[in-house]
C-alpha cells in the first residue's frame, strides 16, 4: 500500500505545470480570443480533475497511469467549451407544449429580433418626445398600437401579467374590497394565488357564489359602500364542466357601472387574432372584453400574443392614468429592449390580415397535422441511424397542448418519434443524452417510452439543424457508458 500511494504521488508530480500547457499551441486561439485568465482556469481545473483520479486510484494497482499531454489538452479543451457556453441556450422544444414556460415560451417574430438588436445597439426614443423636444413617456412607444388593436381608450405595458394584475389592484383597490368569483379564485405556475396577490395589494377578498355555479344576484348583494371593484379571472388553466353557472362580463360589468366601481377582467393568455380563423378554438381576445363593458384588461405578451414577456393593461383613460401615477408602475416597468419587441410584434397583428405568417407561435399552433406527419417520415430514418443498437423509433400520432394556461381542455392533433429503448435506465440515459447534445432536445416521457412531439420543429432550417446534430449522439452515448 505505501509503494502504490507513492506511486500515486509520483504520477501527480510528473503533470505537467500551468505555464507548459498554456504555451501548448493548441490553447492558442483560446488565448486570442479570450486572453489568459480563461485558459489558465481551465488548465487549473483540468489538472485537478486528474490529480484527484489518481488520488483515487492509490489504492489500486494503478500502474503507470500518468496522462498523455495530449489527453491533458483534449480535456483542457473541453473544459474551455462548457467555460463559454452560454448558460441561455436554444434548445428544441419535442415535449408538445407549444407555448412552454420552462423553455421560455414564445419565440419572437424576425421582426421583433431585429428591432430588439437596434435597441441595443443604439440610443432611442425611449422616454423623449421627438417632436417637442422634452421627456415623453415610454408607453407610448406601443400604446397606440394597443388602443387600435383592443379598442380601447388607453393603455399601459409591464413586466408581466401578474404584475399587470397587481398594479391594477393596488391602484384601484388598495383598503376595499374586491369582489370575484369562488370559481375563478385561479392559482398559476409559482404558486401565484389571486388571493395571495388581492392580499399583497392591501385588497379584501369577498368570494360570492359557489365553485361551479355563480349568478348575478350573487355579486349584486355582495357590493357595498366597501366594494373597491369586480374581478373576473380568465381560468385559462383549468375547466369546471358540467353543472355550472357563470356570468356574462356584460352583465358584470352592468352591475359594477350600477354601484360606481370598476370592473376588471384578468385575461391571462390574451389573444390579438381570432383562433378559428387558424383552425384553432376559439379564445377571449382583449377587444371582446373591452366591447362587453370591462373598465380593465391584463393579458400576456409573451404566450398566445407570440411577443416578449410583458403584462399589457388596456382599458379606460382615467383608470390607465391613475395606473401609471401609482409609485409600483416604475417598479414594474419594461425596458427598451421588451418594448422594442412588443411595438414589433403589435405592428404585425396590424398590418397584416394574417399574423401567423410571421409570428412564429402562432405558425406553429396552425402547423397541419399531415405536414408535421411527412416530417416525422423524413426523420425517422436518421434518428434510427443515430440510435441503431440503443433505440427503436416509430412514428406514432400525438396531442399537443397549448401551455401556460391556454385551452387547458384542447388539444391539437399532431405526430412525434417514439424512442423505445430496452429498460428504463436506459430510457433515462437517452433522455440525458439527447439534453445533451449542442442543441438540447428536450421530449416527454409517456408510455414508457421517449416521446419527441415535432409540432414545435417549424421551418426547413430548423430540421436541417436537429438532423445535422444527430452524429454527436453516439459519442455522447458512448461516453455515459
Amino acid at each position: 500500500m505505501p509503494d502504490t500511494i507513492a506511486s500515486s504521488m509520483d504520477l501527480r508530480r510528473q503533470l505537467p505545470g500551468v505555464t507548459t500547457l498554456l504555451d501548448h499551441p493548441e490553447l492558442q486561439p483560446w488565448r486570442q480570443r479570450h486572453g489568459d485568465r480563461l485558459p489558465i482556469r481551465a488548465i487549473r481545473e483540468t489538472l485537478a480533475h486528474y490529480r484527484q483520479r489518481l488520488s483515487e486510484g492509490a489504492a489500486d494497482d494503478i500502474g503507470d497511469n500518468r496522462p498523455e499531454e495530449i489527453d491533458l489538452i483534449a480535456a483542457i479543451r473541453v473544459r474551455l467549451e462548457l467555460l463559454t457556453r452560454a448558460n441561455t441556450r436554444p434548445v428544441f422544444n419535442l415535449t408538445g407544449t407549444v407555448i412552454h414556460t420552462n423553455l421560455g415560451r414564445s419565440p419572437l417574430s424576425e421582426a421583433a429580433i431585429e428591432a430588439v438588436v437596434q435597441a441595443a445597439r443604439h440610443p432611442v426614443a425611449l422616454e423623449y418626445d421627438l417632436e417637442r423636444g422634452r421627456r415623453g413617456d415610454r408607453d407610448r412607444l406601443v400604446e397606440d398600437l394597443l388602443i387600435e388593436l383592443t379598442g380601447a381608450e388607453a393603455a399601459t405595458v409591464v413586466n408581466n401579467n401578474a404584475a399587470a394584475v397587481l398594479l391594477s389592484l393596488t391602484a384601484l383597490g388598495a383598503g376595499r374590497e374586491a369582489v370575484i368569483s369562488r370559481g375563478e379564485m385561479i392559482e398559476i405556475g409559482g404558486a401565484f394565488r389571486m388571493p395571495d396577490v388581492m392580499s399583497a395589494a392591501g385588497c379584501r377578498l369577498v368570494e360570492v357564489g359557489a365553485t361551479n355555479r355563480t349568478h348575478a344576484r350573487d355579486f349584486s348583494q355582495a357590493l357595498g359602500d366597501d366594494s373597491g371593484l369586480i374581478v373576473k379571472a380568465h381560468t385559462s388553466n383549468y375547466a369546471i364542466t358540467g353543472f355550472t353557472s357563470s356570468v356574462p362580463e356584460r352583465e358584470l360589468a352592468r352591475i359594477a357601472h350600477e354601484h360606481g366601481i370598476p370592473f376588471m377582467i384578468d385575461l391571462g393568455s390574451g389573444a390579438l387574432t381570432d383562433f378559428r380563423a387558424l383552425g384553432l378554438p376559439h379564445e377571449a381576445q382583449p377587444s371582446e372584453a373591452i366591447a362587453a363593458g370591462a373598465d380593465l384588461v391584463t393579458f400576456s405578451g409573451d404566450k398566445l400574443l407570440g411577443g416578449p414577456q410583458a403584462g399589457i393593461v388596456v382599458g379606460k383613460r382615467e383608470l390607465i392614468a391613475r395606473l401609471k401615477q401609482h409609485p409600483l408602475k416604475r417598479a414594474l416597468r419594461c425596458d427598451k429592449l421588451t418594448l422594442a419587441a412588443l411595438e414589433a410584434t403589435l405592428r404585425c397583428y396590424r398590418d397584416s390580415d394574417r399574423p401567423s405568417r410571421s409570428l412564429p407561435t402562432l405558425s406553429m399552433l396552425a402547423r397541419d397535422v399531415a405536414t408535421i406527419g411527412d416530417q416525422a417520415s423524413r426523420l425517422k430514418p436518421s434518428m434510427q441511424a443515430a440510435l441503431e443498437g440503443i433505440a427503436e423509433v416509430s412514428c406514432r400520432d400525438c396531442r399537443s397542448q397549448l401551455g401556460s394556461g391556454s385551452l387547458p381542455v384542447d388539444r391539437l392533433d399532431s405526430r412525434a418519434l417514439v424512442l423505445h429503448c430496452p429498460g428504463s435506465r436506459d430510457l433515462s440515459r437517452l433522455e440525458c443524452v439527447l439534453r445533451g447534445l449542442p442543441r438540447p432536445v428536450i421530449g416527454r416521457v409517456h408510455e414508457g417510452a421517449l416521446w419527441l412531439d415535432l409540432r414545435c420543429l417549424d421551418g426547413d432550417e430548423e430540421e436541417r439543424r436537429f438532423v445535422e446534430q444527430l452524429d454527436t449522439l453516439r459519442p455522447l452515448w458512448d461516453r455515459t457508458a
